[in-house]
Parts: C-alpha cells; structure tokens; sequence
C-alpha cells in the first residue's frame, strides 16, 4: 500500500506540462536514435546529456529516461525493414521481423515488435514498483561466479535450446568467442591477436560487427539476386494495428515466459542482449511451430521483444536501488544522477522519494508514450518497403558507414563493417547461423572476465560455480540445458521402449 501511495505521488510529479513535454520528445528523439545504427540508446544518451545541466534533476532524468525507451522502441524499425538491428538487443528480432517484412507483412511485424516491447517494459516496471527492497537484497549477492554462471546459461540455452545442426551452432559460436578475444587483456593488460596493428588493439566492436554482418550482408546478397527486395509491395490498412492486437492474445504464454526471461536478466543483470537470444532460443524451442521460426512468424518477435524491453527496463532497478548500473545507459543515467548530486542507493528512496517515485511514473508514462509515437508511424515507417532497393541500397550503406565510423570516429571501422559484411553473406550462403556467434562476440570477453577473477579467487577450483546456492543452481541449469537434447533422446528411447 506504501508503494501506491508514493506512485500516485510521483504521477503528480511527473505529470506537470513541462514533464509530459520532455516525455514526447525524449521519446522521438530516442526512436531516430534507435533507427540509427552506431548510436544506440547509451551514446544518444550520452550526447543528449548536456542539454538537461539546466533543468531540475527530475525533469532531466525523466527526459533521459525517455529518450531510453524511444531507442529500445526504434531498434526494432530497421530491423523488421531492413535487416539492420538498429540496436544490439534487436540482433533476435530480425531472424523472423525481416522475413515478415518481406512476405508483405511489415505493418504486422512491427505492431507486434512495438506491443511486445509495450508489454515487457510494463511488466518490468511493476517488478520496480513492488518488489524493489527484494530485488535489491537478492543483486548484493552478485560476484564473478554468478556473473559467469548467468553467461553460461546464456550460451548453454542457445545451444540445449536450437533445433538446428549442434556442430553449426557450436562452430558459429567458437569463432565469436575467437573474435572476442582480440585487443587488450583486460586482466593482464597484454595485447592478443593484434599482430602489430594499433587499430586491433580495442578489439572488434559489436555494434560495427552487427552492422556489416545483418546489413551490409544483406545488401549482398540482395545484390546477388539482382537488386530484388521482395516485399517492396507491402501495403498497410488502417486496421492493420487492431488486426495484429487481435493474434497476439494467443502468445500470451510466451510473453509472459519472456517477461521474466527479460527480468531475470536485466536485474542480474545479464542484458537486453542476452535477455532477447535467450528467449527466441527457448521460444523456438517450446513453440509447436519451431521448425518455422526463421520464416517469419509472429511468435519470433514476441519473444526478443518482450524479453529486451523487460530487460533494459529492469537495469534500472540496480542502478536506482545499490547504484550499480546493470547495463550501459544506466552507466550514462548513473552519471547523470552523480553530476546533480544525487547519490543512488538504499538512501535515495529515503532522502529523495519525490525524485524516486517521479522517475517511476514517468516509466509508466514515457513507455505509453513511446507505444503511441511509434504504433501511429507504423504505416510511415512500412511504406519505406514500396521504395526501389536500387535507391534504398545506397542510403544504407551510407547509413551503416557512417554508423560504423562514429563508434570510434575511425576510417578502420569503415573496413572492418565491410569484412563482416563479406563474412555474413558467407555464413548465409552456407547456411550457418549468425546468431550465435554474435551471442559470443558481444558476450565472450565478459565471460571470460568474470571466469578469470572466479578462478582467481578460488585458486584455480571449480568447485567455486558450484559454492552456493544460487550459483550453484544457475550452473546447474545451465548444465542441464547444454545436454538437454541427449536427455531428450534418452527420455524418449526410454517412453518407447516402456511401450
């Protein structure tokens, strides 16, 4: 009852003119932000920051904050039309938004991908309203081993959870790890598959390997089949949005399964991007329709987008209540907060409730914001598809260069996008998956961080993953997931044999 009362209390907060105001337009310039690959919602953030020195600390963090759900709102956009995640969390969204999109149902995909992100930005807030205290007590319990263990069953479920070939799945994910591997040695500070070159020495970035990966691959191939785009003939009714709103009842459990994927994630927190492999991965697994994900069902939307947009709401929890961010734009709003003088944690709820429970409302408000900014363009960014590709193709491959380029404002990123690009069309013409070996580019560094410092504290034992409960549990899973194929096949020879 304490937690409704503040709420109410931070809509009075929240809802003043000037607040609503700043809302809107965080809210679209966070969606550009998202459509634009190389920025993403943390460096928008970032850039934007100085614009809210001159507001008062709640206006600013609530405009920051909006601008943060327009860029996980936008990120979907290329990815349904064009193939290029204009986010990392929007990798999953394009194995089955872009064929949609191609099929002529691009209006569809992106209602679904924009109520799916609606639902589990909603979901997660809930979670930060009544369960904040809890969630705060179960984070402190975080080290190196649990990080690890959660990147474990990241992988584990990506490979326990596919239906495709295991040594394809493995093999894409191997040379992401390799790949991840390049650069400094963030433990011992030597240098790694560098071979002399000062520009490999900050590694392969992941917004850069994406971007020639899912675009310029793409492009390619498209090229390949004589500038072809096939759902260049995609037409969007008015009625379009409450046609899509009427399917998605039935996937019900599968958004709900991927809330709490997404939240899990974000609080422990592991990341949108994870957060959203992980839940395609289980979904494809569990769904009836598995075999047809990849095709463009509807189903492969809900599931990354639900769980990404659960999971990027969730980061906030820890940043808000222990003042550890749990991804990198709440590192960006984390700054921002320090900057005006507040300090994040246990204390803030007490000292600066208004500050607190406004922020919390504005999630309420910015996220219906965001779902009625981006459902009203639905047909505007839809009738990009009845462009010629002949003309579109240019623009994207200037879009993605100058992404790539403003990573790290280097010309050597340009290269790199393009050699990524050579590599997925590759991986497409041979028929491997892609997706896990992003999964392993963006992830593996981390992994092997956290694996390092746990082997460091432990003296070399594994017995570490295994010391208490929690990561012992999470292990566990991860563990059973891996082989969960080969115990299926035991299983059934056993249900066979019984009858």
């Amino acid at each position: 009852m304490e937690e409704i009362n503040a709420l109410f209390s931070g809509f009075a907060v929240a809802m003043t003119p000037f607040n609503l105001l700043l809302m809107l337009v965080g809210v679209t310039l966070g969606v550009i932000i998202g459509v634009l690959p190389g920025l993403g919602g943390a460096n928008g953030i970032a850039i934007l920051l100085p614009l809210t020195f001159t507001m008062p600390p709640t206006s600013a963090i609530i405009m920051l904050s909006c601008i943060y759900w327009g860029a996980l709102f936008g990120g979907a956009i290329t990815s349904v039309l064009f193939n290029i995640p204009g986010e990392p969390w929007s990798v999953a969204t394009t194995f089955d938004g872009y064929p949609m999109a191609r099929n002529g149902k691009a209006g569809e995909a992106l209602t679904a991908a924009f109520t799916s992100s609606f639902v589990g930005a909603f979901f997660a807030i809930v979670m930060i309203t009544f369960l904040a205290p809890l969630v705060a007590k179960f984070a402190l319990q975080f080290g190196p081993p649990e990080f690890f263990s959660v990147y474990l069953l990241t992988f584990c479920s990506f490979v326990g959870m596919n239906k495709g070939s295991p040594f394809k799945t493995i093999s894409a994910m191997m040379l992401g790890f390799a790949l991840a591997t390049v650069g400094m040695d963030t433990v011992t500070g030597q240098l790694r598959l560098t071979f002399g070159n000062p520009e490999l020495m900050r590694g392969f970035d992941f917004l850069i390997a994406v971007i020639g990966l899912f675009g310029i691959g793409e492009i390619l191939l498209s090229m390949e089949e004589g500038l072809a785009f096939q759902g260049a003939a995609a037409k969007i009714r008015g009625k379009v949005v409450w046609e899509t709103w009427k399917q998605l009842p039935k996937y019900w459990a599968t958004s709900l399964r991927s809330c709490l994927i997404g939240c899990w994630m974000g609080i422990t927190p592991g990341g949108a991007t994870p957060a959203s492999f992980m839940a395609y991965g289980v979904a494809k697994r569990v769904s009836k329709e598995g075999d047809k994900f990849g095709t463009g069902k509807m189903e492969g939307i809900v599931a990354p987008e639900t769980a990404a947009h659960a999971a990027g709401t969730a980061a906030l929890l820890p940043m808000l209540s222990l003042g550890i961010p749990g991804s990198p734009t709440a590192a960006v709003l984390l700054g921002g907060l320090l900057i005006w003088g507040l300090q994040p944690g246990p204390l803030l709820f007490v000292e600066k409730p208004d500050f607190v429970w406004g922020l919390i409302a504005s999630m309420y408000l910015g996220n219906l914001a965001g779902l009625f900014v981006v459902l009203t363009c639905v047909p505007l960014f839809a009738s990009i598809l009845r462009i010629p590709f002949s003309i579109i193709a240019p623009v994207i491959i200037v879009i993605c260069a100058v992404g790539a380029y403003t990573v790290h404002n280097a010309m050597f990123d340009v290269w790199l996008m393009l050699g990524f690009g050579v590599l997925g069309y590759v991986f497409k013409k041979l028929d491997y998956p892609m997706a896990p070996m992003v999964l392993a580019l963006v992830l593996g560094d981390r992994a092997e961080d956290s694996f390092r410092q746990s082997m460091l504290f432990s003296q070399g034992s594994l017995d570490i993953f295994f010391s208490n409960y929690l990561v012992g549990a999470i292990t566990t899973l991860a563990l059973v997931l891996l082989f969960w194929p080969l115990i299926g096949k035991v299983i059934g020879k056993k249900k066979a044999a019984a009858a």
